[in-house]
């Protein structure tokens, strides 16, 4: 052979050497075409054939979501989260709920008995701000065999617990927000004074009073790590739940009580209807230089209070996600019989640093 030869045939194994090794690597894909039991994934992806015709057989999947005070907004990107999951798996969606902008647990509990005698519902989806209020409701739907999922507001006791998922916001995140007071007030200089609490304690939304006990355990720790909290006057009501404010003239009740103390340095609000009161009375006292104001949910009026400096800062509880999920949960249980579930929505604490990325998608 003559180093010619010798120089192509070198030349063709360079060149095959390459395409030898990596047919195997080509071949390996890692795409899967089918499960490891034998059923293809497109397969499993379908909808069962009787979900449609679930309870009423009426050939549509119909859910109800009743929420108690649907008249003050912040529980609108709840039901456009709703909406997204219904109309993503051809759900019919009744969305209802107390016209009012304050709780009112009467009108919900009212709104809700009359739903639940519609023999077209196969899903109910409700808040659950009062202790115990509910029980009767749920046992009725679960005896027909009508699952029911809880959003915002949680009862512990709730009949059922254990079956029902709950979607929401943990109370004790509003210790984020106390957090913040504390150390807002610690960094203004100021030597000393009073932080409030202001809350509509008589309304009985036990989840609210709630996150005024996390937010203002939160406030008193905070302060006494920084070796301050004799230097200030923590005021949470005698039981800790609040210092009751009237509902019916809000606004003026927020104002009157940081008037009445006359060293108010500090507040936290821990809803979608004190907060924007506790941002009013600040703004009408020109005193937002002079008061940590925090509170709770990002409605728009918050969301402004924020910009102008009317509030320093509040607490989202992503509520896209509190109307978004117990939808697609009641789905899969119907669908597929997936265990109820809970998802914790967390605390999303904005400030004026970054109020203008919120609610661009109807989230907040």
């Amino acid at each position: 052979m003559t180093s010619r030869s010798l120089s192509a045939v070198a030349t063709a194994a360079t060149i095959a050497l390459p395409l030898v090794l990596a047919t195997p690597a080509m071949s390996q894909t890692g795409a899967l075409d089918k499960a490891v039991g034998g059923y293809s994934f497109g397969e499993a992806a379908t909808e069962a054939p009787g979900t449609k015709d679930y309870h009423s057989k009426d050939g549509r999947l119909t859910f109800a979501i009743i929420t108690h005070t649907a008249g003050n907004g912040f529980f609108d990107p709840t039901y456009v989260g709703a909406k997204v999951a219904a109309d993503a798996f051809g759900i019919n969606l009744l969305m209802l709920g107390s016209e009012a902008p304050v709780d009112d647990i009467p009108r919900q509990i009212e709104i809700i008995n009359q739903v639940i005698q519609d023999p077209t519902i196969d899903g109910l989806i409700i808040t659950t701000p009062q202790a115990g209020a509910y029980d009767d409701i749920v046992k009725t739907l679960l005896k027909r065999g009508v699952p029911v999922a809880t959003t915002n507001s949680f009862d512990p006791t709730l009949a059922h617990r254990s079956q029902i998922s709950h979607t929401g916001q943990d109370a004790s995140a509003a210790a984020i927000g106390g957090e913040a007071v504390a150390n807002c007030v610690l960094e203004s200089g100021v030597s000393g004074g009073t932080i409030i609490f202001p809350n509509t304690t008589t309304l009985g939304n036990v989840e609210v009073n709630n996150r005024i006990t996390a937010a203002f355990e939160a406030t008193v720790t905070t302060l006494n790590a920084a070796g301050k909290l004799g230097n200030f006057k923590v005021d949470a009501g005698p039981e800790n739940i609040g210092i009751d404010v009237d509902s019916k003239n809000i606004v003026g009740s927020v104002t009157s009580l940081i008037e009445s103390r006359g060293d108010v340095v500090g507040a936290f609000a821990a809803n979608g209807f004190v907060t924007p009161a506790l941002g009013d009375a600040v703004a009408q006292l020109k005193m937002g230089d002079k008061i940590c104001s925090y509170g709770f949910d990002l409605g728009p009026a918050q969301q402004e209070q924020i910009r102008t400096g009317a509030l320093d800062g509040s607490l989202g509880q992503q509520p896209f996600l509190q109307g978004f999920w117990p939808v697609m949960q009641l789905y899969l249980q119907i669908d597929r019989g997936i265990a109820a579930a809970n998802l914790d929505t967390r605390a999303q604490l904005v400030t004026r640093q970054d109020v203008d990325r919120v609610g661009k998608r109807f989230e907040n």
